[in-house]
């Protein structure tokens, strides 16, 4: 099992930036894959970038690729998510995921077992 906390949300003017953090607890966190999607009200989850724990590579949606980044802190089971250049349409509940041992890193909610709470990131114009 493995339990996820996220934090770092908050308002932000639209250029500036945040850190999310998502902090982990549970076995082999360390080689599993992870995600950080996003969503608002009355709207799929959308898929923002993922981090393969079997090879460390990572991949971004095109909205975020080149202003988002994801790291992780094996040995303090921490992910995060540094966002910067931020947008109005960057607005949403920002969600940590993490996948099964052994699975990929996919795009999909369906690829991730575990779940945060979410942390609301606000961008004004």
């Amino acid at each position: 099992q493995v339990q996820l906390v996220e934090s770092g949300g908050g308002l932000v003017q639209t250029g500036g930036s945040l850190r999310l953090s998502c902090a982990a607890s549970g076995d082999s966190f360390a080689f599993r894959s992870v995600a950080w999607f996003r969503q608002v009200p009355g709207m799929e989850r959308e898929f923002v970038g993922n981090e393969d724990g079997g090879i460390s590579s990572t991949y971004y949606a095109d909205s975020v690729k080149g202003r988002f980044t994801i790291s992780r802190d094996a040995a303090k089971n921490m992910v995060f998510l540094q966002m910067n250049t931020l947008k109005p349409e960057d607005t949403a509940v920002y969600y940590c995921a993490a996948a099964s041992i052994g699975r990929g890193a996919g795009d999909d909610v369906g690829s991730y077992a575990y779940w945060g709470h979410g942390t609301q990131v606000t961008v004004s114009s």
